[in-house]
């Protein structure tokens, strides 16, 4: 008596060929400019990392000792480290999660947009045509104590926003999420543009609420999109330093990882631990950038459906 065949092992789940094909496209397309960003930024990098290993300030060139790996050991278990460390993880929590939940809203108004479509696309995306620097000045001078509106039109008084942690901390996240929110926008926009619309049109004639449709018909299918827009952000949100550089020069416990780079490298002339710290920033990337992608585990051939 013949056996049934066995069912498929539950196991690490198969790539179709379609898949397959447009990794490899992927990859081909992707080449060049990967070959030219080696080419840019391996010498920076190999030479970051090997001037980290030395006790070397740019004011005594001559004075050089190679320490191995005692600036990571030094940098590693120092309080200030750990607390930028906190400063960055709270700044990008906040400033993704929000920008994430406001975009998601934008995108859908500039999905849904029956009249003016290209006018309502260009009035949200009219701050991130700012250049940081600029955008970073003009929050900054908004909350002076001296120079701001902020205070004279809400009634705050003589409140210095700049004179405490909680409160700089809040413009530089205010003033993060109002540049970079329609970036998110238009990234999420892309992934509307991507959900079949007979699925909405399914569920509508199953009974299915506009908040039932929304959470397991529309952002099932924007999956791609949301972890393109989350990785992107999280990354760039992780390397803040514009808006801290303006508004406070990382005084009252606002510095980041990348001020704390400046700071010992350039401030403090201290080639060796800035270099270190810059190395720890860029390895912290690559930890960001990998749990985003095992996270989310996306497949774009699976979520087109293909088999």
């Amino acid at each position: 008596m013949d056996k049934a065949p066995a069912p498929p092992a539950r196991g690490r789940a198969q790539i179709s060929d379609r898949g397959r094909a447009e990794r490899r496209l992927g990859l081909i397309l992707a080449a060049p400019a990967v070959v030219v960003m080696l080419l840019v930024t391996a010498y920076p990098l190999l030479n970051a990392l090997w001037l980290s290993l030395f006790s070397y300030r740019l004011t005594a060139p001559d004075d050089r000792e190679f320490v191995w790996f005692a600036n990571y050991a030094t940098a590693l278990s120092d309080g200030l480290f750990w607390s930028d460390v906190f400063t960055t993880f709270l700044i990008t929590a906040i400033t993704v999660g929000v920008e994430l939940v406001i975009g998601f809203g934008l995108a859908l108004v500039m999905h849904r947009a029956v009249f003016g479509r290209r006018t309502v696309r260009t009035a949200i995306l009219v701050p991130y045509g700012f250049v940081t620097v600029i955008s970073a000045f003009a929050w900054f001078f908004a909350f002076d104590l001296a120079s701001g509106f902020v205070n004279p039109w809400f009634g705050l008084g003589d409140h210095a926003w700049f004179s405490g942690r909680w409160s700089s901390l809040f413009v530089i996240i205010l003033s993060e999420i109002w540049k970079t929110t329609p970036f998110v926008s238009l990234l999420l926009l892309a992934g509307l543009a991507q959900v079949p619309g007979d699925l909405g049109e399914a569920a509508t004639v199953d009974g299915a609420t506009a908040w039932q449709r929304l959470w397991r018909v529309t952002v099932p299918n924007m999956k791609a999109a949301i972890m393109v827009a989350v990785l992107f952000r999280a990354l760039d949100a992780w390397r803040i330093f514009d808006n801290i550089f303006i508004m406070t020069r990382g005084q009252e416990g606002t510095e980041s990882l990348s001020f704390l780079t400046y700071r010992q490298g350039i401030e403090r002339t201290s080639i060796g631990m800035g270099n270190a710290v810059g190395v720890l920033l860029f390895l912290s990337v690559l930890v960001i950038a990998a749990v985003f992608i095992k996270g989310f585990r996306v497949d774009l051939s699976r979520v087109r459906g293909d088999r």
